[in-house]
């Protein structure tokens, strides 16, 4: 079988690589198509992967449409070209689009259910949307629920174990204590009315720089003062970072999700804005924050930056913390499947996957 998968983000690279791996190890043909965005080369290029890059990144909202419409066409070039028997994605228009217009299936595979311009340009055209059984809509006829998270994908122990050279790479030792914080450049289109930090960041590294070493990962310049914060590692060693830290404190969804499943104690800020004018933390927003937070207590959202960072401090303050929260996340991976596992064995079978688990939908009685 011949698929095309496009990468639009750092995160893809993660959520995809092990089912390219399982999939080209039964023969099948991977074609991988990408955004220059972030450190999404350094990730394909980390993990050896052969790729070519389709778009780039752009901040204003003339080159966002300039590039949507470069992006449609070059991937249509391709598709003609490759003649995929599927195309794959995360919550991406262009698979939708070229694969409707070459007549094969297109599969998405999303969990963002605020990133509404993308749904609204992707959900009509596409053939198959795979969503976790937290995502809070109903997405019809097309939907696909299963039992775990994106961050699953990377982070099950069946293909993830913690590297200690990450340590060497920040000059600490398994018995230090440091706390990363992510600050993220709120430019994506679903993070239009979404804030995070919104006081002096110096204040809060000095509050949390009591309790142990504080890093930085960011997608935004920072400050020289701050820049001495900054992590120097490989892209590809953030996680086993994350699997060493004492707590996460940031902006970053997804990076305040990928700590909780390492079992790291974490707290994420985000204040969202409805369109009723109500603020609102991430909870009321993300499916799988509402179930890390309100069933497995192994994620802490704000709005307020003052609230998380005094609970923060109490988590530092309390020398049990990290071992809660490992004995909160085996008990949460005996609940959840392996998402590589279902993604590889939904492509590699599809068509007659797709009728055997939208039979299983109904057991998700929320959707």
């Amino acid at each position: 079988m011949r698929i095309l998968i496009n990468i639009g983000h750092p995160a893809h690279v993660h959520l995809f690589k092990n089912m390219i791996i399982n999939l080209r190890k039964k023969g099948h043909m991977i074609k991988i198509v990408t955004r220059d965005k972030d450190v999404t080369l350094k990730l394909l290029d980390a993990y050896g992967f052969d790729y070519e890059v389709i778009s780039g990144y752009y901040q204003t909202m003339f080159g966002k449409m300039y590039d949507f419409i470069k992006t449609d066409l070059k991937l249509f070039k391709i598709a003609i070209k490759t003649k995929p028997d599927i195309l794959i994605a995360v919550g991406d228009p262009y698979v939708a689009h070229v694969g409707k217009l070459i007549k094969r299936p297109s599969i998405v595979f999303t969990d963002t259910e605020h990133a509404k311009l993308a749904n609204e340009l992707t959900f009509p055209f596409v053939t198959v949307i795979c969503t976790p059984s937290t995502f809070k809509q109903n997405l019809g006829k097309k939907q696909i629920i299963y039992n775990g998270y994106h961050e699953l994908a990377y982070l099950h122990p069946n293909y993830f174990k913690p590297d200690p050279i990450v340590l060497d790479y920040l000059g600490l030792s398994e018995n230090d204590k440091f706390i990363i914080i992510r600050l993220i450049s709120w430019k994506s289109a679903h993070d239009a009315y979404s804030r995070g930090f919104s006081q002096d960041l110096k204040r809060i590294i000095r509050s949390l720089e009591e309790y142990g070493h504080v890093l930085i990962t960011s997608e935004r310049k920072l400050d020289s003062l701050l820049e001495k914060y900054k992590m120097r590692i490989p892209p590809e060693k953030l996680h086993s970072a994350l699997y060493y830290a004492s707590l996460y404190f940031g902006e970053g969804g997804t990076t305040a999700v990928e700590a909780a499943l390492l079992g790291t104690p974490s707290v994420h800020v985000e204040a969202f804005k409805t369109k009723s004018g109500e603020v609102v933390d991430a909870t009321k927003i993300h499916g799988n924050f509402d179930e890390l937070a309100n069933k497995y207590g192994m994620l802490y959202t704000f709005v307020d930056q003052n609230q998380a960072l005094n609970k923060a401090l109490e988590i530092l303050q309390d020398e049990n913390a990290k071992k809660e929260m490992r004995r909160k996340r085996e008990k949460l991976l005996r609940e959840k499947i392996d998402v590589t596992a279902f993604m590889t064995d939904f492509i590699e079978n599809y068509p007659e996957s797709f009728h055997m688990y939208q039979r299983r939908k109904k057991d998700f009685d929320h959707v």
